[in-house]
């Protein structure tokens, strides 16, 4: 157990980077009581630590109350284009607008000319519930494939572009007309462009400057996202990609100024 003298300075950083050894080496997330049964330390202390390391994005607190490594790590991680690390920062951000507009959401990431949709929450409805990870979709077909595209996140084949939908857009020019759209609002919406009677709505996510790494989407029937619930839900995606850059170091130019 540990010692009952008050603990100096140098005492209080030990005692947390053996919390913080204890939940990066750990294969899974550990419960509080795991925490303070490994590291020897009192619970009082325990929580007061694991609050300072949470305040300083170290530590997260998941809603089962097991506790992993923070944004910091991830971040790192990031750094070195591991997209594993991405999905599993992006989890809550995404249950979030999953559980906000009951709707199909995804993560997409660019790969080989096309959207590689890594990560998704499903709908809460029978319509509309597709399970679209491992299933590469056109760039320029697509509200992720848009919001990459406006943003620098990736660049459009060269060649004819493929038509999906009597509404896809295959001409070049209307194309950049659009993602000018998209870069002056800040999301993208594909309408029917893709499948027929599906809609999207995707916002952008970045890490560092204005290069986006990856985008979120909404998607679902088109009987379900009139125009008027399509403007609610393209404030949600553009908040909760927002937040994830956050997560991932991305500072605005406003808050680099400060």
């Amino acid at each position: 157990m540990e010692p009952m003298s008050t603990p100096t300075g140098t005492q209080a950083v030990d005692r947390a980077a053996r919390l913080l050894t204890e939940i990066v080496d750990a294969t899974d997330a550990l419960t509080f009581s795991e925490l303070a049964s490994r590291t020897g330390l009192a619970k009082s202390t325990t929580s007061r630590l694991l609050l300072a390391l949470e305040r300083s994005n170290l530590v997260r607190r998941e809603k089962s109350g097991t506790y992993g490594p923070g944004d910091v790590f991830v971040r790192y991680a990031w750094g070195r284009r591991r997209e594993d690390d991405l999905v599993k920062v992006s989890e809550p951000y995404l249950e979030k607008l999953g559980a906000l507009t009951g709707e199909t959401v995804n993560l997409g990431v660019e790969r080989g000319g096309r959207v590689d949709q890594i990560a998704q929450v499903d709908s809460r409805y029978v319509l509309g519930a597709t399970n679209w990870i491992g299933r590469p979709v056109p760039l320029h077909a697509t509200a992720l494939g848009k919001a990459l595209l406006a943003f620098e996140g990736g660049e459009v084949p060269a060649g004819k572009l493929e038509r999906c939908t009597a509404r896809t857009i295959t001409s070049r020019a209307s194309l950049s007309e659009e993602l000018a759209s998209v870069r002056r609002l800040g999301f993208a919406v594909t309408d029917e462009e893709l499948e027929q009677g599906l809609v999207a709505v995707a916002a952008p996510v970045f890490r560092e400057g204005d290069k986006a790494v990856a985008a979120i989407s909404v998607t679902g029937p088109a009987g379900r996202l009139g125009a008027a619930r399509l403007a609610d839900i393209a404030g949600e995606c553009i908040r909760e990609a927002a937040l994830l850059s956050r997560a991932l170091g991305h500072r605005s130019e406003r808050e680099g100024a400060a």
